[in-house]
């Protein structure tokens, strides 16, 4: 019986806590802190083990991991989707050319008609329309993939009753909440070279997930309350 526990502890041991591996990457990043290392596992980077207790458990591999993201972020300017995309590529066992830039986009993303859309999100005409008269969607004679999606929410919550004009707030919610993020990050936009637009890159997605984050504890609340 004992051996299960032993294995479990040889196991354990060449596993890294938060506070072990900002050790071994501050001297080469020194703006790296918890908060970012975080914001890199949010987004698809590393994927740390957790422990009973919930702490987050880095093995070599993740190690690696972030100083090669690190790394391509402070030499190359590169957005983290181009890194997780690299990455992505290295984990099947592909031998990507490691990249130096960003890449140009040589593929058009879809758009949708009109009818495609619809077809796309099973939504009614009138929806669309009123979706369209109400400016929780702006009119256009194509349409991006992220209108399909937003339609498709749109027709699940019509089912409830909740109608486009309903959730207008929400859009001008979100513009006000892009603002806060724009004026926080005003002197970093305000520079000219890459360094500081690659910054702001990386961080204006963070700031907007800890708005999302408070958003949604303001509704969980409010939610309880109604439900208690």
């Amino acid at each position: 019986m004992p051996a299960a526990p032993s294995r479990s502890r040889q196991a354990a041991a060449g596993l890294l806590s938060i506070g072990q591996v900002l050790a071994r990457l501050t001297p080469d990043f020194p703006a790296l802190t918890s908060s970012k290392l975080r914001f890199l596992e949010v987004q698809g980077i590393v994927t740390p083990t957790r422990t009973e207790s919930g702490y987050r458990k880095f093995s070599p591999a993740d190690l690696e991991r972030l100083r090669m993201a690190l790394t391509l972020q402070r030499d190359h300017y590169l957005p983290l989707v181009v890194i997780r995309d690299y990455l992505a590529e290295l984990d099947a066992g592909r031998n990507p050319a490691p990249p130096t830039s960003i890449p140009s986009m040589t593929n058009t993303p879809r758009r949708y008609r009109r009818d495609e859309l619809l077809a796309a999100a099973g939504s009614a005409p009138q929806l669309l329309n009123d979706a369209i008269s109400t400016g929780v969607i702006t009119a256009s004679d194509t349409y991006p993939e992220q209108t399909v999606t937003l339609l498709r929410s749109l027709v699940a919550l019509d089912r409830h009753g909740i109608e486009p004009r309903h959730v207008r707030a929400l859009r001008q919610s979100a513009e006000r909440e892009v603002s806060l993020v724009e004026s926080a990050l005003s002197a970093l936009l305000r520079r000219p070279d890459a360094s500081s637009r690659a910054k702001a890159n990386e961080l204006a997605p963070e700031l907007a997930a800890r708005l999302d984050e408070v958003r949604g504890m303001f509704v969980r609340e409010a939610l309880e309350r109604i439900l208690s």
